[in-house]
Order: C-alpha cells, then sequence, then structure tokens
C-alpha cells in the first residue's frame, strides 16, 4: 500500500531588491549582500523578508526561507480585496482598493511583487510617502493583514450582541 505524500502548495519567489553593503575593517572593505524577496502561491498567501549573507545567493536564500516562516493567508474575493484599506509602514504608507475586473493590478513595481504573488488580479494601488522599498512592501503586507472578508465581520458583529 502506497502512502500518499502531502505536497507543499509551489511557492514563487520575486526578489525586489538586492543591495551591496561594505563593512570598513582594519585591512579595507568587506563586501556583503542583503535581498529582499517575497514569496507566494498566488492563492493567497503571501510572505515577505529581508536576508542578509557575504554572498548575494546566499542572502536571497536566507530571505527566502524566512519568507516561509512569515506567511500569512489573505481573503480573496473575486480575484480583488474585499474593501479599500490603507497602512503604514515607517514613512511609507500604502492605499489599496478594490477593482473590477479587468482592471488589472495598477501599482508600482515594489508593491505590484507582492499583491500579485498573494495572488489579487485586479486592484488599485497608490503609495504615499516615502518610496523606499522594504517600507513600502512592509506597509503592504500590514495592509493586505488588515483585510477581512465578510463573512469574518459577519462572525465578529454576531458575538458581540
Amino acid at each position: 500500500m502506497r502512502k500518499e505524500i502531502e505536497q507543499k502548495p509551489k511557492m514563487e519567489e520575486r526578489v525586489i531588491r538586492v543591495r551591496r553593503v561594505f563593512t570598513v575593517v582594519k585591512g579595507g572593505r568587506r563586501i556583503g549582500f542583503n535581498a529582499l524577496v517575497v514569496i507566494g502561491d498566488r492563492k493567497g498567501r503571501v510572505g515577505l523578508s529581508l536576508g542578509k549573507a557575504k554572498e548575494l545567493l546566499g542572502a536571497i536564500e536566507k530571505a527566502r526561507r524566512k519568507a516561509e516562516k512569515n506567511l500569512i493567508t489573505i481573503p480573496i474575493k473575486d480575484g480583488t480585496i474585499p474593501h479599500q484599506v490603507q497602512a503604514k509602514f515607517g514613512a511609507s504608507c500604502v492605499l489599496l482598493k478594490p477593482a473590477s475586473p479587468g482592471t488589472g493590478v495598477v501599482a508600482g513595481p515594489t508593491v505590484r511583487a507582492v499583491v500579485e504573488l498573494a495572488g489579487i488580479e485586479n486592484v488599485l494601488t497608490k503609495s504615499l510617502g516615502s518610496n523606499n522599498p522594504l517600507n513600502t512592501a512592509k506597509a503592504t503586507l500590514i495592509a493586505l493583514k488588515m483585510l477581512r472578508s465578510p463573512e469574518e465581520i459577519l462572525e465578529l458583529r454576531r458575538r458581540k450582541e
């Protein structure tokens, strides 16, 4: 009898930003890298992380592993988000609005990477304040965490009665 092996859903990854970082030491400068990576299954699960290492591939791999541990699940209704939401992280502020079918993802490169890998097909976004990719990506993730499905809201309201 053969046991069925439970497979993890295929996660896509996208590198948002890679930076070279120099550390000044007695003998000169040492180079390091940090990579901002977002992963998602395009079915409502997405994660984000920053990895640091001496080699570029090491930084990307570290970021991917950390992002897998920080996955969040978001509600998607008809290919878009259930309601408008705005979130802030640092000096970056992100506004996400639901859009009608056929609109596509109207977003800057950082927000687009996070939203597409989450599986949202139609959304309008506006990045306000700082355009720092790390803060913008984190603000987008906070905004996605704030989303509630109509069923969740209804359940919460019933409990309070």
